[in-house]
């Protein structure tokens, strides 16, 4: 895969709200990690950005590190992207997992379905939206042939393992592991599903690769709808999970504005439902386990939210880029990275409650603009298809920015993996870069 190095575009972010003060103490972190303090963060040297060539894929959603050196399946090194197969489901003539995707599958691209799946025309082009691995890093969860379904693959390997493909009936959105074996998925249809994926279908498939590659076709365990009795029905979309291992709980994010935590362990088993201080776009969602709450982007804020203190304690900080929306929000030690619609990564310190400085700010210190020298990091141009659509309706625009929809820290926090594409629906294209 052909790559180049270009050097990263450093834009001072412009508020034109005052800084907030949030008069909010979060506790002091319950754990250390000491196996990153001793690295040093990638932004504090500020090195150059490296962008990868993704082809003609039309933007990538979720990504994940594989290892040090690894995205699924782009090896950020040598620039190689691995081919994986599509998981059919057990409806669908010819299954077996032979089907070859476009490049840059597992980085979250837009997988674009292949004939055979069910409600197929309904599904065309949406393309994989959520990739995540189990905590010990052996069984990888996605989207399938059919973006309904659940597919499994075995690390490192890739070999198929099962597809859970009796569930929803709609696109599934987001994905948590709560623990090794089982997995829910969070789907448009409003609901969230609970899959195993027991030690008999691993034998199942173990010896299937002996001979041919093959797959298992599981059901979920238990399949629950968020509430929908205080908004509409049909906006009760599950956009994104987030799981806290050490109560067992996860927190879901519904279009319809309102943050859902669950008991998750054999079940899931509700415990409340809240509406969130702002309520358009909400469709990313991460947790802070040093911290203790969660984090809630929306349209233009992130809002910190600890389940076990009063709604009217939600905090709440502005992303400072009006109407883009934030796409992306992340945990790294006191580092809440955030990535928004118009390309920009901001980073949050939630000890400090402010966002971090560029530390070559030429102002020295000294601001025209509330919100001036504020780190803020930018995508690249990536690449765009100049399709009819652009020629009909978006050739007279000079450029555009490339939304930040999927970011992730490697295990030592010096390597950042940004990666999207244009904002617009109707724009066909992608962008994938390193921060190192």
């Amino acid at each position: 895969m052909a790559r180049k190095t270009v050097s990263r575009k450093r834009k001072a972010g412009e508020l034109r709200d005052p800084p907030q003060q949030l008069g909010w103490c979060p506790s002091a972190p319950k754990r250390s990690r000491a196996s990153s303090r001793h690295a040093q963060p990638w932004w504090s040297s500020r090195s150059s950005v490296r962008e990868f060539s993704l082809g003609r894929l039309n933007k990538v959603f979720a990504s994940q590190w594989l290892n040090h050196r690894q995205l699924f399946v782009a090896d950020v090194l040598t620039g190689q992207i691995t081919r994986i197969p599509m998981l059919k489901d057990r409806e669908c003539p010819g299954s077996g997992g032979s089907g070859v995707v476009g490049a840059a599958a597992a980085a979250g691209s837009h997988l674009l379905p292949t004939a055979g799946s069910r409600s197929r025309l309904d599904q065309q082009g949406c393309g994989i939206h959520a990739i995540e691995l189990n905590p010990s890093k052996t069984l990888l969860a996605t989207g399938g042939d059919n973006p309904n379904s659940l597919a499994v693959y075995r690390l490192p390997t890739l070999d198929p393992v099962c597809v859970g493909d009796d569930g929803h009936n709609d696109w599934i959105f987001s994905i948590a592991w709560i623990s090794d074996s089982m997995a829910v998925s969070g789907s448009r249809d409003g609901s969230m599903g609970l899959w195993e994926v027991s030690d008999e279908v691993l034998g199942q498939a173990e010896r299937g690769q002996e001979a041919v590659p093959c797959y298992s076709h599981i059901s979920h365990r238990a399949l629950k709808d968020i509430p929908k009795e205080y908004t509409n029905p049909y906006n009760c979309k599950v956009r994104a999970l987030a799981f806290n291992n050490n109560h067992k709980e996860l927190g879901a994010v519904s279009l319809d504005g309102y943050f859902h935590l669950w008991k998750a362990e054999h079940n899931l088993c509700k415990l409340l439902s809240t509406k969130l201080p702002h309520c358009k776009e909400n469709v990313c969602l991460a947790y802070g386990q040093d911290w203790s709450v969660y984090a809630v982007g929306s349209q233009a804020h992130v809002s910190f939210l600890d389940p076990r203190q009063p709604t009217h304690s939600i905090k709440s900080v502005n992303s400072r880029e009006r109407g883009s929306g934030i796409r992306s929000v992340s945990f790294y030690e006191h580092i809440v990275t955030v990535g928004t619609g118009q390309g920009s990564l901001l980073f949050y310190d939630i000890r400090a409650q402010r966002f971090l400085e560029d530390p070559l700010n030429p102002a020295g210190g000294y601001r025209q603009r509330p919100g001036e020298g504020t780190l803020k990091l930018t995508t690249g141009k990536g690449w765009l298809n100049h399709d009819e659509t652009w020629r009909s309706y978006f050739s007279d625009i000079h450029s555009f920015p490339n939304a930040v929809y999927t970011h992730c820290y490697d295990d030592s926090g010096t390597k950042l993996f940004v990666a999207g594409g244009p904002l617009c629906s109707g724009l066909h294209g992608n962008y994938a870069g390193l921060w190192s």
